[in-house]
């Protein structure tokens, strides 16, 4: 069997992505069904419809998308604050050198 050659990484718009969760929640077609007519990846459809349930709050096994982007924000401020320290031992190091 060989591998599909995959092309630049598509972009859905939020709005797509809600219109195809209502189809696939609707429940006369099946994700699989859902995903072949669109020419989607059953993958990320079956994640779109995950996402909107947790933020629904129908589901409770993982993040919302509040949830997520606090994280992505805590996880890009804990990095900035990382090289901070980084720098600054970097500096404290170079400073007792020069005083000795």
């Amino acid at each position: 069997m060989g591998k599909k050659r995959s092309g630049p990484r598509r972009v859905f718009t939020p709005e797509f992505k809600a219109e195809i969760v209502e189809l696939c929640q609707r429940g006369d077609r099946t994700v699989g069904q859902v995903a072949r007519d669109f020419d989607l990846t059953e993958t990320a459809v079956r994640s779109w419809v995950k996402q909107a349930d947790l933020d629904a709050g129908t589901r409770s096994d993982g993040l919302t998308g509040d949830e997520r982007a606090g994280l992505a924000r805590l996880r890009a401020e804990n990095r900035r604050l990382q090289q901070d320290v980084d720098i600054l031992k970097r500096a404290t190091a170079f400073f007792a050198r020069e005083t000795r």
